[in-house]
């Protein structure tokens, strides 16, 4: 973000203004403390997307099974239960009342995990390989809603069955995640979700926007399961915005999510193993038979996998607000009340941005701006 637009905005004034926590709003909904000054990190997620969906397939490389589970888009978190399944369906068959089958996983991010439990449930031995774990994975920094078809694939390459694939995992994913509703620490949870008709700044779309990409789209094949929105009466909302939809939608407080995992997976028998992997060779090396490639954006180098394109996102973090738990967007920016803090993501006019873009480093003044976008985000009464 070049600088010279902080200033043309105005925004310099603006660091350490925003609306007042306790200040009276139409509706009664409590406004969300929304100040740059207050951000207390910025996290850059790098969305592992291929135009063709998901790799989830098997290859034999030295005497190796190596079943690939990834390049899920914005939709890892909300697919990774079904894709799991999917991926569970490639591998060799035992005899019945054999040992458990050991099998490794390679990576510890959202994918990862879940398909470490999925096997672990399916009565495999499971060890998992990682660099990094929580809260160094790149899917530690995603936004934490229920996207299922977000950036998963391109309309003009998804293959044929696609669909009926997606739907597949996405129901799965849908009945496993409503399994961790109600636990303590709310790793999974319900979530209001407010979106304003408010233009977009021209100043915070770059100049460089790439095209819509044309993505899929394939919520629509959900019915039963996603809840509809319903449009909000003006003096039942306090968002400075004509038109006001809102809908129920299913979040993920990531850092309660990712450690209920890794501790289901411990309990289960499971375990860790420092590893970094610098080619397939060095992956078919581990003892194990049957390998779960779980890399996500790693793959690209990994597996020279160059139909994977980064899709960046960059999430600015404010400190959480007890008593507020909703969400909403305005101006193409989204604020989000999770439990481990509120996160101003902008979004954009379309799925172009932040495409192929692989820089993941924190753009301190881009966050600065797009949180003090919100000065007037709330009607005060």
């Amino acid at each position: 973000m070049d600088r010279r637009r902080l200033i043309q905005l105005g925004t310099a004034g603006l660091i350490g203004a925003a609306l007042p926590a306790r200040a009276q709003t139409a509706g009664g909904l409590v406004p969300l403390r929304l100040s740059p000054s207050e951000i207390f990190k910025i996290t850059v997620c790098l969305r592992p997307f291929r135009a063709t969906g998901p790799r989830i397939e098997a290859e034999k490389i030295g005497g190796k099974t190596i079943i690939h589970n990834y390049g899920h888009g914005g939709s890892g978190w909300s697919l990774s239960w079904g894709s799991a399944a999917e991926a569970l369906r490639l591998a060799p068959s035992r005899p019945l009342l054999a040992k458990p089958q050991k099998v490794a996983v390679i990576g510890a991010g959202a994918i990862g995990l879940t398909q470490a439990l999925a096997a672990q449930r399916a009565g495999m031995q499971v060890t998992i390989y990682a660099r990094e774990r929580y809260p160094f994975v790149r899917s530690g920094g995603a936004t934490g809603s229920w996207t299922p078809d977000s950036r998963v694939a391109l309309t003009s390459a998804a293959p044929t069955g696609f669909a009926d694939q997606w739907e597949r995992m996405a129901r799965r994913s849908w009945t496993m995640h409503n399994a961790y509703l109600g636990l303590p620490g709310a790793p999974v949870e319900w979530m209001d979700h407010y979106h304003s008709n408010s233009e977009m700044d021209p100043a915070l779309i770059p100049a460089n926007l790439p095209p819509d990409p044309g993505c899929v789209y394939l919520s629509n094949r959900l019915h039963g399961t996603i809840p509809r929105g319903h449009m909000v009466d003006r003096e039942l909302h306090p968002f400075n915005a004509e038109l006001v939809n809102v809908r129920p939608t299913l979040i993920f407080n990531i850092a309660a999510y990712a450690h209920q995992l890794e501790q289901d997976f411990l309990i289960a028998g499971g375990r860790f193993v420092p590893a970094d992997f610098a080619s397939p060779k060095d992956v078919a090396r581990l003892p194990e038979k049957v390998i779960f490639n779980c890399t996500g954006y790693g793959a690209r180098t990994l597996w020279s996998d160059e139909t994977i394109l980064p899709v960046r996102g960059q999430i600015a973090w404010l400190p959480p607000q007890a008593d507020v738990h909703y969400g909403f967007r305005y101006k193409g920016i989204m604020a989000m009340a999770r439990r481990d803090g509120i996160i101003v993501q902008q979004v954009g006019p379309h799925d172009g941005l932040g495409w192929n873009d692989a820089n993941e480093a924190p753009d301190i003044d881009h966050a600065r701006l797009t949180v003090a976008q919100f000065r007037d985000a709330y009607r005060v009464v």
